[in-house]
């Protein structure tokens, strides 16, 4: 036994071997948070380099690209419901009033890994995409009774599209990449029994890169980029509700304010025959581009620790939202409609303690998207179907979800080029006992 143990027991009359214990069970629980920040760091950079390289759409080119909701991997294999969803073992960024019903006990972090298949049709023309990469990540802890806390990167948008088109002299080739994330943290508190509230506060940050070559007479490539440095807010509410002795129902909804996006834009023509370089138009964000009033709203409603069931409605002004060309760089007939999205899911669970089979989780949802985007004044709209499992693991309260997603995304009224993904997302939702008291002998 170390010696600094031997005289700390004596000094304070306690028993050399429950001392030790107790230091054996410390340095257990500290090396235990060691660890978990440590995976969680190696992550978010691995977040931060691949989140932006999974897109593979010409749709995104328009405005930030194509937006994300901020659903975990469970989420998605319900239709991307959430608003209303509250449970302890689940990390919900969607409406932050869900931290907190948090356990006492437990820290919990998730993080997501999605792999897509994209194929696309444009009149006789069809292509094929493979990627992926990490999606999210993000934690939950207690702070005090009644308040719980998450932190997290989670995608806001995304960028990622190659196509080309023959001209009368020559070729087009257009190319973008890139993407917007957020690095949020986040507090709820239950105010009095079944009414939470609860706050989101993000960094926003990210760069967007579109680029059109033109070789012909005269051959140049031009670049029109975006980075943005700014803070958002996100607040929530949910309110429950218990019918009978079983049964659950709850209200969510959440609230992001208009505000004017902080950073920089700019572009570039590069002349591939005279080598010769100029960067035009640098202009500030502040005034110019704008995020717009956000609102969501659920209804869920769970039976018997068995059925789970939600759905939410989600409405964006983008109408109102300015979005300034650049000089140089317009794209004539692309605006910003109001984008509306309602989605349902089900979740499943036979007996949660009850065999291994009994305790899985089955999952099934689907949604219908009315973006934002709107081309030579046609809107871009989309719908998917999903479903999902989760296997927790044995001996411990972590799960593994495993959720298969279809999508169908095209315009209308004008039918330009539709496309169909398939998502395989994998997720690890784990659940630790950090402040478990542990018995001391």
């Amino acid at each position: 036994m170390p010696r600094k143990t031997l005289i700390f027991a004596r000094y304070f009359a306690v028993e050399p071997k429950r001392l030790n214990n107790l230091f054996t069970c410390l340095l257990a629980k500290k090396m235990k948070i060691y660890r978990t920040i440590l995976a969680i760091a190696v992550m978010a950079v691995t977040v931060g380099a691949s989140a932006q390289g999974s897109t593979s759409s010409p749709y995104s080119r328009v405005g930030y690209g194509l937006l994300s909701d901020n659903a975990s991997g469970i989420q998605r294999s319900m239709g991307g419901v959430g608003y209303a969803m509250q449970n302890g073992r689940v990390i919900n960024a969607m409406n932050p009033a869900s931290y907190s019903q948090v356990d006492s006990l437990t820290f919990m972090w998730d993080v997501g890994v999605g792999l897509t298949n994209l194929w696309s049709e444009e009149g006789s023309k069809t292509g094929y995409n493979f990627g992926g990469g990490l999606d999210y990540l993000t934690g939950q802890f207690r702070i005090t009774k009644h308040l719980g806390g998450s932190f997290g990167l989670i995608p806001f948008s995304s960028v990622g599209y190659t196509f080309g088109n023959k001209l009368d002299n020559g070729e087009e080739y257009r190319g973008g990449s890139g993407g917007l994330a957020q690095l949020y943290l986040g507090a709820g508190y239950e105010l009095f029994k079944g009414l939470s509230l609860g706050a989101n506060v993000s960094y926003m940050f990210g760069t967007t890169t579109n680029s059109t070559s033109v070789t012909d007479e005269s051959s140049a490539v031009f670049n029109r980029v975006m980075e943005v440095r700014d803070w958002n807010i996100q607040v929530g509410l949910q309110y429950a509700q218990r019918i009978g002795a079983n049964d659950r129902l709850v209200i969510g909804a959440t609230y992001q304010p208009n505000k004017s996006l902080h950073g920089h834009t700019w572009g570039t023509i590069y002349d591939l025959q005279d080598s010769k370089f100029d960067s035009i138009g640098y202009t500030s964000l502040k005034g110019k581009y704008e995020m717009p009033h956000s609102i969501g709203v659920g209804l869920s409603y769970e039976w018997n620790h068995r059925l789970l069931g939600e759905v939410d409605f989600t409405y964006q002004k983008w109408a109102d939202a300015k979005y300034a060309p650049l000089q140089g760089f317009e794209e004539g007939g692309m605006k910003f409609d109001n984008r509306w999205k309602v989605a349902a899911g089900l979740q499943y669970t036979p007996n949660r303690r009850g065999s291994y089979v009994g305790a899985m989780m089955f999952r099934v949802g689907g949604f219908y998207n009315h973006d934002y985007m709107n081309i030579r004044g046609s809107n871009v709209r989309d719908y998917g179907a999903s479903v999902g499992i989760g296997l927790p693991v044995p001996n411990g309260k972590t799960t593994i979800n495993i959720g298969l997603e279809w999508k169908h995304r095209y315009s209308a009224p004008v039918s330009m080029i539709k496309e169909n993904y398939l998502n395989i997302t994998i997720g690890v939702n784990v659940n630790e006992m950090w402040f478990w008291k542990n018995k001391i002998r």
